[in-house]
């Protein structure tokens, strides 16, 4: 085996984040075993361990360029499924409540529910030499060396009655548990500082139904209807086709708000977003199924990368690191570049956990900037506000101005916002010129 590591590793949870870090850890280990409460073989509905999972879910352009490279045809084998696609710069975004124009990026959007992404991710990660789903299996607790220097194994027992505890032996362990996750415990019970954390209370609310349209041509072609949430706007939605011919809508909710599940309240709640697009589309669409709410109360970074100390053989990756605002669609996307580090870091050999945490730190770092940066321009928000976040947030409002009016400003921003260009595409001088030019040109509309 080419940069054989070890003969296991153990990931503990079985969503998107732990499925591809097995994907790479199934290089480099004989044996990968993911650990997972739920089960989850076949499962292609939303389950009881990730309770996001029947609402809107963005995969960003750089996320689905990462499923291709990891798993060749990944793409074309869900346009085959029938999973709609369509170019991200091209669907029907509103920012502020005004429509952006409209701009071609190359960038694919693959518009699947998260339970149906991860089972054809999942899918392809059982199918490799050497990986093992452990479902329906608790985590009760890490295993160390007797100096709780490094990390041998983890404690886990299985859900069926009378089972007992026993003891899994792992030359690496990897944290992919969420929000949940249970690391900063385990640290503190070895004899580790916890992790300093970063929080951004942003009470966020999605309330969702699925429907099917009585006439598809009220999309007008459109893969998604998309007026976001803003300080201006607080009340936002997501209207996205998937599967099966159908449409699901996530409407969004900030600081407490929160849309009713049953349908007419829901149906009401439409009427009240900054345009009319989506109540249009499903004010007389067939409901498939009832409402489900999900509260997120606030943004959450552990900074691991600051850590004096760490045992060896345990890394942290996914939500169980930073756990994103999921309005803005980058938890998947930056499991995904995680998984790219662990490879980068696999290939050398050995993985030292403080230098993977570093790694990671720097993803994290402008998917972080980009949500929490944006969740404080609630004024009721807590959080630094530096000249430097007024002064971005001065351009980023002249930006989505101009990108009402020109649609190669949107093409820019989408590709920023997918994880595909980096911030520094937004400052170029034909840029900054096309912002400059593009807000004067929208603000007598802006103002009417």
């Amino acid at each position: 085996m080419s940069n054989r590591a070890g003969e296991r590793a153990v990931v503990l949870g079985g969503s998107m984040a732990g499925l591809l870090a097995a994907r790479v850890l199934a290089d480099s280990y004989d044996e990968v075993l993911v650990v997972e409460r739920d089960a989850i073989t076949g499962t292609t509905t939303a389950r009881k361990g990730v309770g996001q999972g029947r609402h809107v879910h963005g995969l960003l352009a750089r996320g689905q360029q990462i499923l291709d490279e990891l798993f060749p045809r990944f793409t074309e084998e869900a346009v085959e499924a029938g999973i709609p696609t369509g170019d991200l710069g091209e669907l029907r975004w509103f920012f502020n409540g005004r429509r952006l124009s409209p701009g071609t990026t190359g960038l694919l959007c693959v518009s699947a529910t998260r339970p149906v992404l991860e089972s054809r991710v999942r899918e392809r990660v059982a199918a490799l030499p050497g990986v093992t789903l452990l479902e329906r299996h608790d985590v009760v607790g890490l295993v160390a060396d007797g100096g709780r220097d490094t990390v041998t194994g983890v404690r886990v027992q299985s859900q069926e009655p009378g089972s007992a505890e026993r003891t899994i032996e792992a030359g690496l362990v990897v944290d992919a548990t969420g929000r949940g996750s249970r690391t900063p415990l385990w640290l503190e019970e070895f004899g580790y500082e916890r992790p300093d954390v970063e929080s951004i209370r942003i009470d966020l609310s999605y309330t969702t139904r699925r429907f099917r349209l009585r006439d598809e041509a009220v999309l007008n072609g459109d893969l998604s209807i998309n007026p976001v949430s803003s300080p201006s706007h607080r009340r936002g939605a997501f209207l996205s086709r998937i599967e099966d011919g159908l449409v699901v809508v996530s409407l969004t909710g900030v600081l407490g708000d929160s849309a009713p599940a049953d349908l007419e309240g829901f149906l009401e709640w439409t009427r009240t977003l900054p345009v009319s697009d989506i109540h249009d589309a499903i004010h007389d669409a067939e409901p498939v199924d009832e409402g489900t709410v999900f509260r997120y109360p606030a943004s959450r970074r552990r900074r691991y990368e600051r850590l004096g100390r760490f045992p060896g053989n345990l890394l942290v990756l996914g939500d169980a690191a930073c756990s994103f605002n999921p309005v803005y669609g980058q938890g998947m996307t930056v499991s995904a570049l995680e998984a790219l580090v662990l490879r980068d870091h696999l290939s050398r050999g050995a993985v030292d956990p403080k230098a993977f945490l570093a790694d990671i730190a720097q993803v994290i770092e402008v998917p972080w900037q980009f949500s929490a940066g944006a969740d404080l321009g609630y004024p009721e928000v807590e959080g630094e506000r530096t000249p430097e976040w007024e002064a971005g947030g001065a351009y980023m409002a002249a930006l989505h101005a101009a990108a009402t009016v020109d649609g190669e400003v949107t093409a820019t921003f989408m590709r920023v916002a997918g994880l595909v260009a980096t911030p520094d595409a937004l400052m170029s001088p034909d840029m900054m010129r096309r912002v400059e030019e593009g807000a004067r040109k929208a603000a007598p509309a802006l103002t009417a």
